[in-house]
């Protein structure tokens, strides 16, 4: 009923699962002075990923109210989280490509380009001799196959072959399945993305088995779908009633919250200081 989502958190709470003989392991943790709460879903074997419908790995969700506001020592903290789980799931790999994904003229999927344009860029220096850096740091905006007709995973695999990163780390707008987790929860996973599955537009995956390097991705929702809406307002027999008078070209739209522009400003800037972070360590 097009009721999709790219969270982890929200399928695990979905179907109640966490334990594990279900094969999946869930670990909590919030910080209560900054009122962030982060949530970590492992996924182990085969019939976890049958639980959970999600591929075996880790899960981070970052999840906080104020992440769309304008409150600059709130950023900070969200971004020193997103750093200090990035590190430890880096581990030894040094040599990071990035890739923003989407589409930078839509607003709403324009999250990865942004992060990208606020990256402190370091292989060239490197190569150079130009300063000392924790991690050589490269990233490419490919844009999204309407523009280029070349599929994203294409072009990812093509450069991650020539200039040969430890890991790739993918940067894309995700959609939710609950409205109050628009624009505020951060999503860091260590099994790459299938671009445009959560709105029903799939292409080509980007993980290790067709990038031919680790596939980290962060993401954030930023849209949510109508049924995903009526199911979050009244429940799942509400949107059952309903579904059959719905319009087949209402059922597919998404929808993104009104401040939305300055939202994703405010959000690339916190991701992507959360990545300088790394080079400074």
């Amino acid at each position: 009923m097009q009721n999709r989502t790219d969270l982890a958190l929200e399928l695990k709470e979905e179907k109640n699962i966490g334990s594990a003989e279900s094969g999946i392991i869930v670990k909590t943790r919030i910080d209560t002075a900054n009122h962030i709460k982060e949530t970590k879903i492992i996924i182990k074997n085969k019939k976890g990923e049958i639980s959970l419908g999600k591929p075996k790995g880790s899960y981070i969700t970052i999840e906080a109210k104020n992440l769309s506001s304008n409150d600059g020592s709130f950023h900070k903290e969200m971004s020193e989280a997103l750093f200090l789980n990035l590190k430890e799931m880096l581990g030894k790999r040094k040599k990071i490509l990035i890739a923003g994904l989407g589409n930078a003229n839509v607003t709403a999927d324009s999250l990865g380009p942004k992060v990208v344009n606020n990256l402190c860029i370091t292989r060239h220096l490197e190569r150079e001799g130009i300063g000392e850096y924790q991690y050589e740091l490269s990233a490419i905006a490919p844009g999204v196959m309407a523009q280029t007709g070349i599929e994203t995973s294409e072009i990812l695999e093509s450069l991650a072959a020539k200039i040969r990163p430890d890991v790739l780390i993918a940067i894309d707008a995700l959609a939710a399945r609950s409205s109050s987790r628009l624009n505020k929860t951060i999503q860091i996973s260590d099994t790459g993305i299938s671009p445009g599955s959560g709105v029903g537009n799939h292409r080509s995956e980007i993980t290790e088995h067709t990038i031919g390097v680790p596939v980290f991705a962060i993401g954030v929702p930023t849209v949510i779908s109508v049924p995903a809406i009526i199911h979050d307002l009244f429940g799942r027999r509400s949107l059952e009633k309903e579904y059959e008078n719905m319009d087949e070209e209402f059922i597919s739209m998404h929808v993104t919250p009104k401040n939305i522009d300055e939202s994703m400003k405010r959000i690339s800037y916190t991701i992507s200081e959360g990545i300088n972070h790394l080079l400074h360590n």
